[in-house]
């Protein structure tokens, strides 16, 4: 009998929001977010227009249009972060995010961090690179923990 490996609880919440990612209706980038507590899931966000608005899928990406590019302007873009929707569906129904984890496959931006920030969330966990020094010098000034996910390869079966 082989034996799976078990994911550890990085790997497990990690790979949660890369589902939550394929929710996404931005074009440029899908993210996807998960805010844990005590190893329990409090939300979930993806990048996306506000609730009932048209999606950048539909209506196409307005910082193509304007070629802003990728980690500056942020408040020209229609959508959400996805960490944004993680910390406002929260909000909306009463969930405390005090001392939470923070998993998201991107690091976050500097709007993001800061939300984050005052959030409550002591620790974030992401995969991929996002171009936004100030977003990581506001959460080490915060004393925000921040882990970079490193996948492991998969085992050749």
């Amino acid at each position: 009998m082989t034996q799976r490996k078990r994911p550890d609880w990085d790997e497990y919440f990690m790979e949660i929001a890369h589902v939550v990612a394929r929710r996404s209706t931005c074009i440029r980038r899908q993210i996807g977010a998960v805010i844990v507590k005590d190893r329990r899931i409090l939300t979930t966000g993806y990048n996306g227009a506000p609730s009932g608005l048209p999606h950048c899928v539909e209506l196409g990406c307005l910082r193509d249009e304007l070629g802003i590019p990728s980690g500056t302007r942020h408040e020209l873009c229609r959508a959400l972060h996805a960490e944004q929707n993680a910390i406002i569906q929260a909000a909306l129904y009463g969930i405390s995010t005090q001392n939470s984890v923070l998993y998201c496959t991107h690091q976050p931006c500097s709007l993001c961090a800061k939300a984050i920030i005052n959030a409550g969330v002591k620790r974030v966990v992401f995969e991929g690179d996002y171009p936004d020094n100030f977003a990581l010098e506001m959460f080490e000034m915060a004393e925000v923990e921040m882990v970079r996910f490193v996948r492991e390869p998969e085992e050749v079966k």
